[in-house]
């Protein structure tokens, strides 16, 4: 069997010209004799809308019926798009999780798919239909709806490709693949024929809006292959794959850039064994992701400066729970918001030596400070001042020869 997973965002589905531009794609598919699976999100702005209502109505909106609302986002743009292919003449209905059923685990606003009921869908798919699947959610063990979190219908889309063995998956949204960097910050920057899964994931969790990080990670446990495409033009896009070596003779495959961190310093910490540990326990149990972090000890070895990174949405909490935190001892609290995460990635620099040296380099020629600095096996990631990130991404570009 030939099956197909065609996920579609929430630009492809924002209005009912493009559900129609959807419909005419899937029928491309079912012309060429495919079994299809279509996933969608919400319509663009749809979700936002049901956040803003949730958050008008109550500061601490139950979690549960959070996950319900949003939930109500996908349902229409399935029954639209579904109406859409039985009015072009082809047999088609929308599927809600819970119909399915998507057997979830976790907990609300952040589940993950457990399970895959098969076999209506494929009832449905073998007597010639075109089930159309909400993305982004499914149903736990108490019947009620969850959410996979933002994004989330990426996620759906690679888990059904899993569990259906699909023999292609591919991602329509509203770019033509994935680039070497932002195309809408950086003109010159080019398309990504074929990318790793680790390159993707990296680049995902460090700023590309391309693809959601969860889904990245769903795709490498899980080997599925996947292919991001526009739904707007006719482009090849693409490929996020197994394969680790490099795909050509580029180091560095791209470049990213955060708007969204704030440095945090706290200064004269009283230094003692587990004092970080005393510092960051508070923080993960308040569900705060710490980025970059950087410690330096004083001379005399009885206090020490502890920097890190977070989300900027998170920087009201953290230094609440800091300033309550009784087992710990400093001298002053420094928090900036004016900064950015900017990295470049590639499996290249595995192999080799001087792209730390260079990267450095090509800042300091353009008199662009490093305040922070972290690495990993292919990628290296610097905290600079948010007015420098297009100049640090064209002279990175330019540096690693991307342009």
């Amino acid at each position: 069997m030939k099956i197909v997973v065609l996920k579609f965002g929430g630009t492809s589905v924002g209005s009912i010209e493009r559900i129609k531009k959807v419909a005419q794609i899937i029928a491309t598919y079912k012309k060429r004799r495919y079994k299809i699976i279509v996933v969608s999100s919400a319509m663009s702005g749809t979700t936002n809308d049901l956040i803003k209502k949730s958050q008008k109505l109550s500061t601490n909106f139950d979690q549960a019926e959070y996950d319900t609302l949003l939930a109500s986002g996908e349902q229409i743009s399935c029954a639209l798009i579904a109406g859409r292919l039985n009015d072009l003449g082809y047999k088609s209905r929308s599927w809600l999780s819970w119909q399915i059923p998507i057997v979830t685990d976790g907990p609300h606003k952040a589940a993950r798919i457990d399970n895959i009921n098969k076999k209506k869908i494929l009832k449905f798919i073998n007597s010639g239909g075109i089930p159309v699947v909400t993305g982004f959610q499914g149903i736990n063990n108490n019947s009620r709806i969850t959410t996979l979190g933002r994004g989330g219908s990426d996620v759906s889309a690679i888990m059904i490709a899993k569990f259906f063995n699909a023999e292609e998956c591919i991602i329509y949204t509203d770019v033509d693949g994935v680039y070497t960097t932002d195309p809408k910050n950086y003109k010159k920057a080019k398309k990504i024929s074929k990318i790793s899964y680790d390159e993707m994931l990296e680049m995902a969790s460090l700023g590309a809006k391309v693809m959601q990080p969860t889904s990245v990670q769903d795709a490498k446990l899980n080997n599925i292959s996947f292919i991001v495409k526009s739904s707007f033009v006719k482009k090849s896009g693409t490929l996020i794959t197994n394969t680790k070596r490099m795909f050509s003779d580029q180091i560095i495959t791209g470049i990213t850039a955060t708007k969204n961190d704030s440095k945090v310093t706290i200064v004269g910490v009283k230094d003692r064994p587990g004092v970080a540990a005393s510092i960051f326990k508070p923080l993960s149990l308040n569900n705060i992701n710490v980025d970059m972090v950087v410690q330096n000890i004083s001379l005399n070895g009885k206090e020490t400066d502890l920097t890190f990174t977070i989300k900027s949405d998170d920087i009201k909490k953290t230094k609440k729970l800091i300033k309550l935190n009784k087992k710990i001892s400093f001298r002053k609290l420094n928090c900036d918001n004016n900064v950015s995460k900017v990295s470049i990635i590639g499996v290249g620099m595995i192999t080799t030596p001087g792209i730390t040296y260079r990267m450095f380099q090509a800042l300091a020629a353009k008199k662009i400070n490093i305040m922070v600095i972290s690495t990993s096996e292919i990628k290296i990631s610097v905290l600079i001042s948010n007015r420098f990130i297009k100049k640090a991404v064209a002279v990175l570009h330019k540096e690693f020869k991307l342009n």
